[in-house]
């Protein structure tokens, strides 16, 4: 009897990482979890993942009946790994003379190829075994460590391993290998003779099945890395993206593996004409997150507009239609996530869960975005009524006591009970630490409403409603000013991270106050105290802005959102705070706080973690790791495309053909460069040093603002 699911992320998730470090592959919804050998083990939470179900719980090599030993791995990209490793030397010698190499590849499907080297001046005969396993349990299930109950069963069809799912025969998975291998359920085995100074090598394929059919991996048997599916996936977003390059090398790392991870994390769903969308990280949000999709995408705006573009589109399609309370759906609301494991329809109601309250005016939010950086009219066009759709849920579903503030609480005891971007259940608290009570109204939400308000009148206009742009433009002053009125805490300095169900203020100093600079909607007053406060050893860890302050009753750095550092929470900071750049100590404390955070980024082998830990930077450096963060994770992969965006004053206008550019460099960057910036049918260079900037290739009619060099 299969256990029944409880709420919806109620189970505290599991260790993903041990002693010798989880390696992550990923290349859209497939992703690989293995040790620092390439093993899967029983029992871990590592597994071959496709499509939320964990396919393989189970990949275990040995050599002669022993583990080789692990010596390095290497991942070039984010969906490919070289395991290196030897065989174990034999009783009474230090050395091996056997090498072996994991060369593994990811992409709706798993190859592998194990190559043997010998090393040693005499052939050497070698037992190799791959043992096997399958559980096919839900995303969910994992996260939780609950795993499956229903197992597998394991035939032999000739040479190929088949497992499929005793719960649902519709769901399965097929391994075959070259080399002539021995084949019995559970594992393969080859008896294998290396002469002096040769090689060796069996490729393996894994290939998924479901609904009874099997799917098509993005490579063949024998093809090189080069032409796979994943590496011209890869070489076509670099071709398409802006080229950005810095004098920094250690920035030059981050951005690399920015444009890797974010090549990777794209779905292109081929039931929408292969557009693609951004999935939220590995491993446990591999898929449409509302919240994380859409702020991905505006962050890599500069790299690519058109990511943006199918994530709304996508987003659109899926928007609410109707009122069901199990999965939260309202109409014109914007999903929270999308879910294709075995267990979602128990977990969630359905696949669809839209307990998410800021995910709606982001949408709104981007739309307009994307317009100002040059997407087409007729494609903006398309997407208005989905705006305006957003706007009326907005207005009628968000504001319970009609008060004029965005609020949030869920439907049934399955929802989310927070359903900010801190969505764990102690995410929002007081001074004192204690729990607010809903429904909730959160400061960042505000001030994204208010930004949505703005960029709904801009696109009304645009599009001929000048009346309905004149009305929103209204409202958003009006929300500016209550805002302004009912959150600040004048004796502390900072807003009111929320108002909880009494309309009392809930006065804990965070971060998300940082949100409310990016958004606009702080006044100047109230922002110079505020980059005061924030610039304090409270939430500057020395390697990015903590989440919640020390001094703070809830605060533990170790936490999952009441002390740690999320990388996209700081550039957000980052950027809102060069949005008040004319504010004193507003530009010096965005420098601090990114030049922290790239430290961080390299502390981390050049890939920023989902999180960290919030210890001070005196106290632990390099910066400790958080143990369940999501790697590689969508917005903290595209925070640095946010820093050099928001560094450059970096803002377009192609429908108007203004291009503003107002540098704020930090020093250790150097000279910047965005080559072939793509604005809509234009494209541009920029050249940018500390407060200066240089801009090659705008035709003639358009204005160029900002400093120069």
């Amino acid at each position: 009897m299969t256990e029944a699911p409880g709420p919806f992320n109620a189970g505290e998730p599991a260790l993903i990482t041990d002693a010798g470090g989880t390696v992550s592959l990923v290349e859209g919804s497939t992703f690989c979890l293995s040790d620092g050998a390439g093993d899967v083990r029983s029992g871990s939470m590592h597994g071959f993942f496709f499509r939320d179900a964990r396919m393989l719980s189970r990949w275990e090599l040995s050599l002669d009946g022993r583990a080789p030993h692990a010596l390095s791995v290497m991942t070039p990209e984010a969906f490919t790994a070289r395991f290196v490793l030897r065989r174990p030397p034999k009783a009474g010698q230090a050395d091996s003379t056997l090498l072996v190499v994991r060369e593994r590849l990811v992409g709706d499907g798993l190859r592998e190829t194990i190559t043997l080297e010998n090393l040693g001046r005499e052939a050497t005969a070698v037992g190799l075994e791959l043992r096997v396993e399958a559980d096919f349990a839900d995303l969910f299930a994992v996260k939780e460590g609950r795993g499956s109950s229903s197992g597998a069963d394991a035939t032999v069809a000739g040479t190929e391993l088949v497992l499929r799912d005793r719960a649902d025969g519709l769901r399965g998975v097929a391994i075959s290998a070259s080399g002539s291998p021995v084949v019995v359920p559970g594992a393969l085995s080859w008896r294998v003779v290396v002469p002096a100074g040769g090689r060796w090598s069996t490729e393996i394929m894994v290939q998924p099945t479901l609904a009874g059919r099997m799917v098509e991996p993005q490579f063949r048997r024998g093809e090189v890395a080069a032409s796979t599916g994943p590496a011209r996936k890869i070489e076509a977003w670099r071709s398409a993206s802006t080229s950005v390059e810095v004098d920094d090398p250690a920035l030059t790392a981050v951005l690399k593996r920015t444009e890797s991870d974010l090549g990777a994390l794209q779905i292109h769903d081929p039931a929408r004409g292969g557009r693609p969308f951004v999935a939220a990280g590995a491993p446990w949000f591999m898929t449409l997150f509302g919240r994380d999709s859409l702020l991905t995408a505006w962050m890599a705006l500069p790299l690519d507009v058109g990511l943006a573009l199918g994530t709304l589109q996508t987003l659109a399609e899926l928007q609410g239609r109707e009122v069901d309370p199990f999965t939260e759906e309202e109409p014109g609301r914007i999903l929270h996530e999308l879910r294709l494991g075995p267990d979602s329809a128990h977990v969630l109601g359905g696949n669809h869960y839209y307990g998410t309250v800021d995910a709606t005016p982001l949408f709104v939010m981007l739309l307009a975005e994307c317009r100002r950086w040059g997407a087409e009219e007729s494609t903006v066009r398309a997407l208005l009524p989905a705006a305006e759709a957003a706007m009326r849920w907005i207005d009628e579903f968000s504001d319970r006591d009609g008060d004029g503030f965005v609020e949030y609480r869920r439907a049934t005891d399955r929802g989310l009970i927070n359903q900010g971007w801190k969505d764990s259940f102690d995410g929002i608290n007081d001074a004192r630490g204690r729990l607010a009570e809903g429904p909730i109204a959160l400061c960042e939400v505000q001030g994204y409403a208010y930004a949505a308000r703005l960029a709904f009148a801009e696109l009304a206009e645009a599009f001929g409603e000048p009346a309905k742009a004149a009305a929103h433009r209204e409202r958003a002053e009006e929300l500016r000013k209550r805002f302004a009125e009912t959150y600040w805490l004048a004796d502390r300095g900072w807003y009111a991270v929320a108002l909880d169900g009494q309309k009392d203020p809930v006065d804990a100093l965070t971060s998300n106050a940082a949100h409310c600079l990016w958004s606009g909607i702080a006044t100047d007053e109230h922002a110079a105290v505020l980059v005061e406060r924030l610039s304090g050893p409270e939430m500057d860890s020395g390697f990015g802005l903590r989440t919640l302050a020390t001094s703070m009753g809830a605060y533990n750095p170790m936490s999952y959102h009441n002390g740690s550092v999320w990388p996209h929470d700081t550039a957000i900071a980052v950027a809102g705070l060069l949005r008040y750049a004319h504010v004193p100590g507003a530009v010096e404390l965005a420098q601090r706080l990114a030049e922290g955070l790239l430290d961080a980024a390299t502390a981390f082998g050049g890939r920023l973690p989902e999180l960290f830990c919030g210890f001070s930077r005196a106290e632990f450096n390099p910066p400790v790791p958080y143990p369940t963060s999501c790697s590689p994770q969508a917005w903290a992969a595209a925070a640095p495309l946010l820093l050099v965006r928001a560094f450059l004053g970096l803002q377009p206008d192609v429908p108007e053909r203004r291009l503003a550019v107002a540098p704020h460099l930090p020093g250790r960057w150097g000279q910047l460069r965005l080559r072939q910036l793509r604005l809509g049918p234009v494209t541009a260079d920029i050249t940018a040093t500390g407060g200066d900037a240089t801009v090659e290739g705008l035709p003639e009619g358009w204005t160029r603002t900002g400093t120069t060099g």
